[in-house]
């Protein structure tokens, strides 16, 4: 089935808002076209909720249109007020270059920076560190009236919350916003920008700025903010947000996150994050409802994510930690796979080069409230060191038959680990 590339996105459940559908469709079959988005460095890693733009960049690509992805160099020294009830934190020049450089570093895997519509990285630090404030009031501000400013969500909903309001300092973060736009329609022929929907008055305030001063045809598109279908926040766990940066997410726990889909979601998700075939994710649905229990729908999205962010060496690693860990064989585990899991993906303790007595282990670990409750696991089967039963409770633990001899993995009952490493100092 043949489809364009806004009927796709539809289909896909990706576009929450556009300026012009019938005219941006129109545009979009006339060529190919450049696009942008921008990523601000709020922190020295993007997370899991960056990877719809991310990707939608990429299905532009593949579609034959030239996507920019725009750094926020200077935006990142000023706070969007977009989503937040309260003001940002200013963070140094230094930081915020700082996290600059981290994220191109992730975002550049996303999009192909060669071939017939090769990706554009740009940083808009590049030409607004160059302005002054007089030129920036007469050519920029000149052109947007406050009162439609202070209308924007991002802005009324400060505005009416009592006692917040919001700062001159985010107010004008739209103008900064806009002029991106204008600099890269006029120096990339940029005529699209896409971003989450709670950009919308800020990408339309760029779309209107570009028409009037570079009278060009110009159009915004924005995306659903991701949500779970109870209501909860997509992309957090009991440990915090799911990061790109696998020295803040392991892969092993990235995979895990997108295996514990909910079957709610899991379509859903399907559809929104991975470049699976829409009549394929179909069949994949039916098998879903014929066999619930194989998870089938959830696999495929872990390790569709697990290759695309990480790639398959990661996957590879983190398939060998899930079947190694549910099998409670763990031979096959290799010292990088443990350290994967003391990174994030399971409660750790460092014990002294000496080793230390398996009942004082599981206290100390919390697999056991008291020692005599240790004991009674210990003699009811209930745990194992390395995959293997233990029933000795004066077992010591002194390395002699550790996991590459740094090792311990501890188990009580079928579904609570916790890793114990030697601590040479």
């Amino acid at each position: 089935m043949s489809r364009t590339l806004l009927e796709e996105l539809r289909e896909r459940g990706l576009v929450a808002q556009v300026s012009d559908e019938a005219g941006l469709a129109r545009h979009l079959s006339g060529g190919s076209r450049t696009l942008y988005c921008g990523f601000d460095p709020t922190s020295d890693s993007l997370h899991i909720g960056n990877l719809v733009p991310l990707i939608t960049l990429r299905r532009f690509q593949v579609f034959g249109h030239r996507p920019i992805l725009l750094l926020g160099g200077a935006t990142g020294l000023i706070g969007d007020p977009s989503g937040r009830s309260d003001e940002r934190s200013l963070n140094s020049d230094q930081v915020v270059a700082g996290w600059v450089e981290r994220i191109r570093d992730q975002v550049e895997g996303f999009v192909d920076f060669e071939g017939n519509n090769p990706a554009i990285m740009a940083n808009n630090l590049d030409w607004t560190a160059k302005l002054d404030v007089i030129g920036f009031l007469r050519d920029v501000g000149k052109h947007f009236s406050v009162n439609t400013m202070i209308q924007r969500e991002s802005v009324k909903s400060r505005l009416d919350r009592d006692g917040e309001g919001i700062s001159y300092t985010e107010f004008s973060y739209m103008l900064l916003q806009a002029l991106d736009y204008q600099e890269l329609a006029e120096h990339y022929d940029c005529s699209l920008q896409i971003g989450g929907s709670d950009q919308w008055g800020n990408i339309i305030s760029g779309m209107d700025l570009v028409r009037r001063k570079l009278n060009k045809e110009s159009y915004a598109l924005t995306l659903p903010l991701i949500t779970k279908a109870d209501g909860t926040k997509f992309g957090k766990t009991s440990g915090g947000a799911v990061w790109i940066d696998r020295a803040k997410t392991s892969p092993y726990s990235f995979y895990q996150f997108w295996l514990n889909t909910s079957d709610a979601d899991v379509i859903n998700y399907l559809k929104v994050f991975t470049f699976v075939s829409l009549e394929e994710i179909a069949d994949i649905a039916g098998e879903m409802e014929a066999s619930p229990h194989l998870r089938i729908a959830q696999k495929r999205l872990a390790e569709e994510m697990t290759r695309l962010v990480h790639g398959e060496e990661a996957l590879t690693s983190a398939l060998r930690i899930t079947r190694c860990l549910f099998q409670g064989d763990l031979t096959g585990l290799s010292p990088e796979d443990l350290e994967q899991l003391r990174l994030d993906g399971m409660d750790c303790t460092d014990l002294a080069d000496a080793g230390s007595g398996l009942l004082a282990c599981l206290v100390e670990a919390r697999l056991a409230s008291s020692r005599g409750a240790a004991r009674k696991l210990v003699d009811g089967g209930g745990v194992s060191v390395n995959g293997e039963v233990q029933r000795d409770t004066d077992r010591f633990l002194d390395w002699s038959d550790a996991l590459f001899g740094r090792f311990y993995l501890l188990r009580r009952g079928k579904k609570s680990w916790h890793l114990l490493v030697r601590n040479a100092a």
